[in-house]
């Protein structure tokens, strides 16, 4: 889930990859997508030989020795190193080796102890939780329950208008009831407050220290001051941010195993990929789709690994009350789109179909039965042209003019909107893009008035936890990031029951009924799904390639061939 600006009280974020592609060969890509094909069944992930595509990894070899320091690519600089404003991969990226939550999002999408030893749950609407003991805070000082509820009681108070609120909308109360002891009371029964602890919203941060920095809290002069195996050292706007090991870190199985990691912000796909093959950069995350397999190619200069990840590409109907206020041309929009030959020419393969807003590997806690019940529930849209086009006939929306705002992000993405915008026109739709710099569309997600004037844009959703419910809750009416401003009901009455029920799978079944409104309403366009992409050079290995690494901290594993 995210929120802003990184996900900024939002949560999406577009997701990075290519570089760039000349303006003839997107021509030429978009003029494919919106031509011929029949079915809309799921991208194969095969390469030319008929082998498969990729493989997932669980991790990667373990490093022989320290190092003294290693360079990481970022597309973007972060928008903020406060945990309350973290809601994008930039921001994310860097501070989940430096702060740290209640409890840990491992490699493998399981929840362990963190900074919380274990949570009890006596009634249903109370939460005690164990704080670990003998945890120091980076200026020194020893993390205790005061420090555990500043932090918390940050995404409750307005004044601060954390991007993470809605996941304490049911909570009363944040309390200390012994040293290291906190109570959380809910109004209701919430049973998904305590899975979002694995994130931003879990993050602990020295209450001095949030004291006395204030509203400067996270930027890039004061940095943060918090309990992971690395510190904030440096942050030299829109060139870098260092972090240095934190030789007093609680854990000595994370131990860091290298003494400095700088992260580069190089927003030019071409750039970063070049740094990779020369070893001007060690690693990264988010590769490009169109540089995969070049770099898979060239084994001298590292290994290109793809894991686990939570992630959805979808189209955002933002304004509810224009052209795609009836949901005919929502669903003919969505059937225009030959997303079979999207994949290919946008991630070229390196991705999945979907009619899902989520992935399955979220619904880990309920049954196969539950699972296959709520995709099988789900409304197909399958590429049909000349259905499409009755359809918006029949709306009575010929002509309809909408904004769609898009960021040359990269060339996956510029494809994608491209393929949107000549899938529109062929139905008799008259779109009107938008092209903003990078850091402006991702205002989008978090500001209001940054989205006024639009209708239609694209986004990389991912969950933050294993809790299908965390993407369907964002949909009910007024939460914040509904960003069309759609309102079923049902649909709430279904979200907000399902938040009271204990058993996850009695949960999850609740969940896929939700999933199908919003589904059969096309509030969302789901178009394919991706998996974690990562960068390792020749000199280093250790991290695991996983949508784990916003929360966890994977830089500190990673150290010496």
């Amino acid at each position: 889930m995210k929120p802003q600006p990184a996900k900024g009280a939002v949560r999406l974020k577009p997701r990075t990859t290519p570089s760039r592609i000349t303006a003839v060969g997107v021509a030429a890509v978009v003029a494919g997508l919106v031509l011929g094909g029949c079915g809309v069944r799921p991208a194969g992930v095969t390469d030319a030989a008929g082998g498969a595509k990729f493989t997932l990894s669980d991790s990667t070899p373990a490093p022989a020795k320290e190092i003294e320091n290693f360079n990481w690519a970022m597309y973007a600089e972060p928008f903020s190193l406060d945990y309350a404003y973290a809601f994008d991969y930039p921001d994310n990226t860097v501070l989940s080796n430096v702060c740290e939550s209640l409890f840990r999002w491992n490699a493998n999408l399981s929840t362990s102890p963190g900074l919380a030893t274990g949570v009890e749950n006596p009634d249903p609407l109370t939460w005690v939780y164990t704080i670990r003991q003998g945890v120091k805070f980076h200026d020194g000082s020893e993390m205790t329950a005061d420090d555990v509820v500043a932090s918390l009681s940050r995404h409750v108070d307005p004044e601060v208008g954390s991007f993470w609120a809605s996941a304490y909308q049911n909570v009363e109360s944040i309390e200390k009831t012994g040293d290291f002891e906190v109570t959380v009371t809910t109004t209701r029964p919430d049973y998904v407050f305590n899975a979002s602890l694995v994130g931003a919203t879990g993050v602990v941060e020295s209450a001095r220290t949030l004291e006395a920095a204030g509203k400067d809290y996270g930027n890039s002069s004061t940095g943060v001051n918090c309990t992971g195996p690395f510190q904030f050292d440096q942050w030299e706007a829109g060139e870098s941010i260092t972090l240095k090991r934190f030789d007093d870190y609680w854990d000595p199985e994370l131990k860091a195993k290298s003494q400095q990691v700088t992260f580069k912000m190089l927003p030019d796909a071409t750039s970063r990929i070049n740094a990779f093959q020369t070893g001007e950069i060690d690693g990264g995350f988010a590769i490009p789709s169109n540089a995969m397999d070049i770099l898979k190619a060239n084994k001298d200069a590292g290994s290109l690994y793809f894991g686990k990840d939570t992630s959805v590409q979808s189209m955002v109907f933002t304004n509810l009350g224009g052209t795609f206020q009836d949901v005919r041309v929502r669903k003919a929009l969505m059937m225009a789109i030959n997303r079979e030959a999207l994949i290919k020419a946008a991630e070229q393969g390196y991705a999945s179909g979907t009619d899902a807003l989520t992935t399955r590997n979220v619904w880990k806690d309920a049954s196969q039965e539950t699972t296959d019940e709520a995709f099988d529930g789900l409304l197909s849209t399958p590429y049909d042209v000349e259905e499409a086009k009755k359809l918006i006939k029949e709306a009575g929306a010929e002509g309809g003019k909408f904004v769609f705002a898009t960021a040359s992000l990269n060339a996956a993405f510029d494809i994608t909107a491209r393929a949107i915008a000549s899938a529109a026109k062929e139905i008799g739709l008259e779109p009107e893009i938008q092209t903003m710099s990078n850091d402006k569309y991702t205002t989008l997600f978090s500001d209001p008035e940054a989205r006024r004037n639009v209708d239609l844009l694209v986004t990389s959703w991912y969950l933050s936890s294993t809790e299908p419910l965390e993407m369907y809750s964002v949909l009910r009416t007024g939460d914040f990031s509904n960003y069309g401003g759609w309102s079923n009901p049902d649909f709430d009455n279904l979200v907000n029951t399902a938040y009271g029920e204990q058993d996850p799978d009695a949960r999850g079944k609740l969940t896929g009924q939700a999933a199908k409104l919003a589904s059969d309403e096309v509030v969302w366009g789901p178009l394919y799904e991706t998996v974690t992409t990562m960068w390792l050079g020749k000199r280093i290995t250790g991290a695991d390639p996983s949508i784990n690494y916003m929360y966890f901290p994977w830089a500190a594993k990673i150290g010496g061939l």
